[in-house]
């Protein structure tokens, strides 16, 4: 199953690109990342039997084992790609809330874009860790 990050803006040179590199290097499942303008641009076609992840303020706040729990339910379910979306400064609109299979948060504070890109990569290299039974979560 491949994890593929979709985000609006370019993440250019900034330290936080460091950080996004760090995680992604580590991550032992495939991945790929799509930049998109702040404005306009389309979507990438979602491959048959993907699912669609938004990070929204609205979303639900999963612990990591629990990210991780659902992307295993939906590895082991022959899901073929994560799409994991993040908007603009605007975020998402209702009809793109109600198309998106999973809407997640990370907490109740809203993040600049870049830090939000860099805590999405890794949460992905921890909840592949937790499945892989690697010894970078620690639970307590």
């Amino acid at each position: 199953m491949r994890l593929h990050i979709i985000a609006r803006g370019k993440i250019g040179r900034y330290p936080e690109a460091d950080l996004v590199d760090r995680y992604l290097k580590r991550l032992t499942w495939p991945y790929k990342i799509t930049e998109l303008p702040d404005r306009g641009g389309t979507l990438p076609a979602a491959e048959r039997n993907s699912r669609t992840v938004l990070l929204d303020e609205k979303g639900a706040q999963l612990s990591s084992m629990e990210l991780a729990r659902l992307m295993e339910r939906w590895r082991d379910d022959g899901v073929s790609e994560i799409r994991f979306c993040l908007g603009a400064a605007d975020g998402f609109d209702d009809a793109d809330r109600a198309a998106a299979d999973q809407l997640i948060a990370f907490g109740r504070a809203t993040w600049p874009h870049l830090i939000a890109r860099a805590m999405l990569a890794e949460q992905l290299y921890r909840a592949t860790s937790i499945l892989a039974n690697h010894p970078y979560h620690r639970e307590g």
